[in-house]
């Protein structure tokens, strides 16, 4: 094959291609824009977290002796009085116990006497001249050994009668029992720590949610919040109450860190339960009745080309002067947002067919709205939040497929354009 037969064929592939490109007319395809229209309504700021429902005072009845129950008064929910009978140990042990101090009591007593009258009898003897003062001082210090064995078994006396005592157990407060853990017959043993009996709730009216918020939320959480909340036994019914206390110790689990918020609770109706998990919304953040816009409308760039690139480039160089130059370009056609104007967001409206460039300003903000501040949209305007069609973004419009490419994806000589 010649050259000249070579350099025919290369020009060919490329008159080829340019025609299959100019064909093709770069993907592009008729713009069709969604619109939603701009009202004014309520926006809320929220965080969201899971807590577990409790009374506000809960006690847990131990016992301090062991032994063997005898009685049960009190059963899952009983309704008890401070200082009512719950539960009753065998006091057999415990009253021979009480019976056996006692009795070292009345030794002491006797060796107590009984070293008293030695030291009189030692006094006499002493002022006749009859004794040593070495003798005399014995006795004394035996009467003192007497009377201290005395106090100790005064003392043991005292501790048995407690620990008979301790065998009538007795509530501590008003409430409710929500939890017995032993039966009669069932022996406790409080050698090492004081089991567990009975579970009283103070008051089932009043309740707290303890809920596990993340630290990267916790900096909105403030004491007096509103919060809501669902638990699954009833999901079609909302729950209110107040944040109360927001605790500082750190909770770290795997690495991530959370604290626990307080939610006072009224449960006048007694529906709620100790123990459900509650879903919690606490509400950091509220505007009502402001002029608000979908949050697709700050987010939607219309797509490059004619259609949408040229308006684009229209509406931003009216709105950009008017708010003295919002948005500059740079020597590479690229489009800077201010920092001076963080705040300001575009939206796009059609005019005459063609996407505009307004700008605003914003307030608060959630999922779904963006509060408008500063704007020239009024309430019942439509915003554009979506569009279907228009030239295809992989290749810039005007650029030859088979032109070799740039290093960093874009083609020689053209600048990327950015909002």
């Amino acid at each position: 094959m010649t050259m000249r037969t070579i350099w025919v064929c290369v020009a060919g592939a490329i008159i080829l291609g340019g025609g299959y490109y100019a064909f093709r007319g770069n993907g592009a395809s008729p713009v069709t824009y969604q619109a939603q229209a701009i009202d004014r309504g309520d926006i809320v700021i929220s965080i969201s977290a899971t807590g577990t429902l409790n009374a506000v005072t809960t006690v847990q009845v131990g016992s301090q002796v062991s032994g063997t129950i005898a009685k049960l008064y009190a059963d899952f929910n009983s309704e008890v009085k401070d200082g009512q009978l719950l539960a009753q140990l065998d006091p057999t042990f415990l009253q021979a116990t009480v019976s056996e101090q006692s009795a070292n009591v009345e030794r002491a007593v006797a060796q107590r006497n009984e070293a008293k009258r030695n030291m009189n009898r030692t006094n006499e003897l002493l002022a006749k001249s009859l004794i040593s003062q070495v003798e005399s001082d014995a006795a004394t210090t035996a009467l003192e050994t007497a009377e201290a064995s005395l106090k100790q078994a005064e003392a043991s006396l005292q501790r048995a009668k407690v620990n008979l005592r301790y065998a009538t157990i007795l509530a501590p407060i008003d409430g409710v029992v929500i939890s017995r853990n032993v039966d009669v017959g069932q022996t406790v043993a409080a050698s090492l720590s004081a089991p567990t009996l009975f579970t009283i709730a103070n008051d089932l009216r009043k309740m707290q949610v303890q809920a596990s918020v993340d630290e990267a939320d916790i900096g909105q959480v403030k004491m007096g919040q509103q919060v809501t909340f669902r638990v699954d036994a009833f999901p079609n019914d909302k729950f209110s109450g107040t944040l109360s206390q927001v605790r500082l110790a750190p909770i770290i689990s795997q690495n991530v860190v959370t604290y626990n918020v307080i939610i006072d609770v009224d449960n006048a109706n007694l529906k709620l339960m100790p123990g459900m998990t509650a879903t919690v919304t606490v509400e950091v953040a509220r505007h009502d009745n402001v002029l608000r816009a979908p949050i697709q409308a700050i987010q939607f760039v219309p797509p490059m080309g004619k259609e949408g690139g040229e308006g684009r480039m229209q509406g931003e160089r009216k709105d950009g002067d008017r708010l003295g130059g919002a948005r500059a370009a740079d020597s590479t056609g690229i489009r800077h947002q201010p920092r001076d104007i963080a705040d300001k967001v575009t939206l796009w409206i059609l005019e005459s067919g063609t996407p505009k460039a307004i700008f605003a300003s914003k307030g608060i903000q959630n999922a779904r709205w963006v509060e408008l501040i500063e704007s020239t949209l009024n309430e019942g305007d439509s915003v554009l939040v979506s569009s279907t069609g228009g030239q295809a973004q992989s290749t810039p419009q005007g650029t030859n497929p088979f032109m070799p490419r740039m290093p960093g994806g874009g083609s020689g000589g053209r600048g990327s354009r950015g909002n």
